[in-house]
């Protein structure tokens, strides 16, 4: 007789090793008392062991804390790398991967650089460019592999009856027990800018057909004037990211070190073919994403390259106005300049 089988909620926890413990935390704790034995052996003929206690009990009670602590869900000794290579991070970054080139030298001419000048370093982001796929924009992650972002409807959960609230439940279960690769629900806030809005409703109040809607029109171009300078507007977004790592994922029980170095060897760039392939998984799952989340009442809508990159734009400067849209370029866009005579006959209707 089949028993069930308990699946702890984060999958992506790493291995118990040694009881509680993971292998990364024993090689921490391991790798600091070999130090601390070590010193202890070559300072044993000039220093008593209570003041050798002394010193090495902080720096043990240190390690331990390091080790075994947790800040909202991150270990402390990954926070403390991550505090350490951001301390060390130029702060002065520029977007350039084809490297910073000099200046040219009509530029630096007659100009010494002083000690405060700092010097700009190319700019490294985790996507590297955002193509156009066979159903959506497919963002390059360079070694973590693709991904596809798409955008999802909201469901007013609090109003639907108790026996809806399950069936919603239920169809979203079912789309989380098919998963078998990353997965991200992404919710955004950012600004809402109600100019275009309110310029459409004064432009079109007057060719309304009666004067009582000319004038509920303006009203409501003025109320939300009103509305946008006395309150902060904001809106939301979900977002759907479904990432493709740069091989099939294989079903190991190693830890998350050896997972990250396994990452890091395959630094290597996709070849077409294997690009292909993960393209193809990736509007697969797509698909079956959009299929699932359907009897939810969630409509997943695919963002082509355009989107995509106001999307990542956006993201990288969320104090903005400028909203997600497809007018923003993509990657493998060629952008043109406005003819000089429409630019002339622009100027003439200013005027």
């Amino acid at each position: 007789m089949s028993r069930p089988v308990r699946i702890p909620a984060d999958v992506d926890r790493p291995d118990r090793v040694l009881g509680p413990l993971t292998a990364r935390q024993l090689a921490i704790l391991g790798v600091s008392g070999l130090l601390l034995y070590a010193l202890y052996s070559a300072t044993r003929p000039i220093l008593p062991l209570p003041v050798f206690l002394l010193l090495a009990v902080p720096i043990a009670l240190a390690v331990t804390v390091l080790a075994l602590g947790q800040r909202d869900g991150v270990a402390l000794d990954r926070l403390l790398l991550a505090a350490i290579r951001q301390r060390f991070t130029p702060r002065h970054q520029v977007s350039a991967p084809e490297g910073v080139q000099p200046a040219p030298a009509w530029l630096t001419a007659g100009h010494e650089p002083s000690r405060n000048e700092v010097a700009p370093t190319p700019l490294e982001l985790p996507a590297r460019g955002v193509t156009s796929g066979s159903t959506a924009g497919v963002v390059d992650l360079g070694s973590d592999g693709l991904a596809v972002i798409a955008a999802c409807s909201t469901v007013n959960f609090s109003l639907r009856t108790p026996a809806e609230q399950e069936a919603l439940v239920a169809s979203f279960a079912r789309y989380l027990h098919s998963l078998t690769a990353p997965v991200q629900f992404l919710v955004r806030t950012e600004r809402l800018d109600l100019a275009p809005q309110i310029d459409e409703l004064r432009d079109h109040a007057g060719g309304l057909p009666h004067p009582a809607l000319e004038a509920a029109a303006l009203d409501h171009a003025d109320y939300l004037t009103q509305l946008s300078q006395h309150a902060d507007l904001l809106r939301r977004q979900v977002l759907l990211v479904l990432r493709e790592p740069r091989r099939p994922a294989v079903a190991d029980s190693v830890s998350s070190t050896l997972r990250h170095l396994r990452r890091k060897s395959a630094a290597e760039p996709l070849d077409p073919t294997a690009r292909q392939a993960a393209e193809q998984r990736l509007a697969r799952r797509l698909s079956e994403a959009t299929e699932l989340l359907a009897p939810a009442g969630i409509v997943v809508t695919a963002l082509d390259a355009a989107t995509a990159t106001g999307v990542l734009a956006a993201a990288c400067n969320p104090d903005t106005f400028l909203p997600p849209s497809a007018a923003l370029a993509g990657a493998d866009d060629v952008v043109t300049a406005a003819p000089i005579t429409d630019l002339y006959d622009d100027e003439l209707e200013g005027r």
